[in-house]
């Protein structure tokens, strides 16, 4: 057999990849394509040629109480049907995010579900998200009913919105003519500043909203995990009394954060700035995780709350586990939120000084059977106590952080792929044979991919290019998301 160099300089090479590319992209036109699909078409070439934005989008927060019209505002601004609407409360419940336009500038708009006082049951929940849109919103619009006026829910979302400190645009909601301007005007008593009135469902007044908000967006976030600058910052997550505060406290050098052998000492999420490995880091303690958040009551359900608040707007997450025991559902639960929240991980083993061999043995054993998930996640053992190996955080951190940021050229992407399904094609369902037409990479942090395909690619393959990417292009750290989108053929005109 001979290699590339030996072969005649008259004879077919094999294909570059940018060829490999240019021919699958052309042979993608020959399919049906949404609006969507060429949108991401065009901002991965873009993307791929060195452009980008100068940091991540700035977010809009759209609050209120249930039934104001949040969703029918969102949908205005979107200039399209996306977020569902209904004439009854609590038609939103998850606060859902998307990339908005105005006057040329973007920005993502988050919609969230009816904050209410005094919330119980799954209106709770919704209260909870909205609260933690408000936490990483750079702009707050609080929608009221002109035709209702301010009331005590309003008041209390007053309250909330002035402790967070964020720009606040009021707007003033079902003004559908001029007649209902003065029911806006008497929402200046909220003292939020001007009311401006606006009918979501005609679009009147939409614009001026708008423009009140741009006077205050930045260009960029200046909160969230993609803020840009600054320390990269890190959220130390397990359940309680793994060591994180003893951790955070050996870290800093200092008795930063109150230790002690009951668990739930810690309930507020705690900044410390820490350098370590010839770099400053945010280090942010958490609350331990003890239990699913639906199942949590009074402080420590607003302390479940404050650390997915802290873990959404880390970039990368240490989560502890006490070595000394066996591997716990509260552990995999804590692993998997970070996965969940798109965030780089690294697993840190606690209390490995006092492991005897026997310990050791098995929990490798409990390591290979309960956390099987993330064979990718990087392991540092490690001592919260003695300080021992905490030096090796740095490069897990920095390892994490790198596959967390990296983007595949998408030549080279589409010829990995041509010649992983060469060798191992799709298997035939009902004696069709899906085919991948074409991949991109459509965004890191972390990294998400789009594979079009000329049918339904079943879950244990997809799985399959999932881990062949990661053998191919590493990742180790870091979650990444593989979605499919499939597309029919375009039939041809006059047939």
């Amino acid at each position: 057999m001979t290699d590339e160099t030996s072969r005649p300089a008259d004879g077919p090479g094999p294909p570059d990849d940018t060829a490999v590319e240019r021919a699958l992209r052309a042979g993608l036109l020959e399919f049906d394509l949404s609006p969507e699909d060429r949108a991401l078409l065009d901002a991965e070439a873009v993307a791929g040629a060195g452009a980008g934005p100068a940091g991540p989008l700035p977010v809009v927060a759209v609050v209120g109480r249930p039934n104001v019209g949040k969703s029918s505002l969102v949908n205005r601004v979107l200039r399209r049907r996306e977020a569902v609407v209904e004439d009854v409360p609590g038609v939103t419940r998850d606060r859902v995010s998307y990339e908005a336009e105005w006057a040329g500038r973007h920005f993502m708009l988050v919609d969230t579900g009816g904050w209410v006082a005094d919330a119980t049951g799954i209106h709770l929940r919704v209260a909870e998200q909205a609260e933690i849109a408000i936490e990483l919103a750079d702009v707050v619009v609080f929608v009221v009913d002109a035709t209702v006026g301010a009331t005590d829910d309003d008041e209390a979302v007053v309250r909330l919105l002035r402790r967070s400190g964020k720009p606040v645009v009021l707007v003033a909601n079902k003004v559908d003519d001029e007649r209902g301007e003065a029911d806006a005007a008497r929402l200046w008593n909220l003292g939020l500043g001007q009311p401006w009135p606006v009918s979501a469902l005609h679009g009147r007044g939409s614009g001026d909203a708008l423009d009140a908000v741009l006077e205050v967006l930045p260009e960029v976030s200046a909160h969230g995990a993609l803020a840009p600058g600054g320390p990269r910052r890190v959220a130390l997550l397990g359940r309680p009394n793994v060591g994180k505060s003893s951790l955070l406290n050996k870290l800093a050098g200092t008795d930063r954060v109150v230790v002690d052998t009951v668990a739930g000492t810690t309930r507020d999420p705690v900044d410390e700035l820490v350098e370590l490995g010839g770099r400053t880091w945010r280090f942010v303690d958490t609350a331990g995780i003890r239990r699913r958040a639906h199942q949590a009551r009074g402080a420590e359900f607003y302390a479940a709350l404050r650390t997915q608040a802290a873990l959404e707007k880390a970039e990368v997450a240490i989560v502890l586990i006490d070595a000394e025991a066996p591997i716990a559902e509260q552990d995999v639960r804590v692993v998997q939120q970070v996965i969940d929240a798109g965030r780089a991980l690294v697993v840190a083993y606690n209390k490995w000084d006092t492991l005897d061999e026997e310990r050791r043995y098995y929990l490798e054993r409990e390591i290979d059977k309960e956390l099987v998930q993330i064979p990718w996640a990087p392991r540092v053992n490690v001592s919260a106590r003695t300080g021992r190996h905490l030096d090796r955080l740095v490069p897990a951190l920095e390892t994490a952080l790198d596959s967390w940021d990296r983007r595949v050229p998408t030549s080279r992407l589409n010829a990995f792929l041509g010649a992983v399904v060469a060798a191992h094609p799709h298997p035939v369902r009902g004696g069709r044979q899906p085919r991948i037409l074409f991949a991109t990479q459509a965004s890191t942090r972390p990294p998400r991919f789009v594979v079009f395909a000329s049918g339904f690619i079943e879950a244990g393959y997809r799985r399959f290019l999932e881990r062949r990417l990661r053998e191919e292009f590493g990742f180790e750290g870091s979650p990444i998301e593989l979605s499919v989108r499939v597309r029919e053929k375009r039939r041809r005109q006059g047939r």
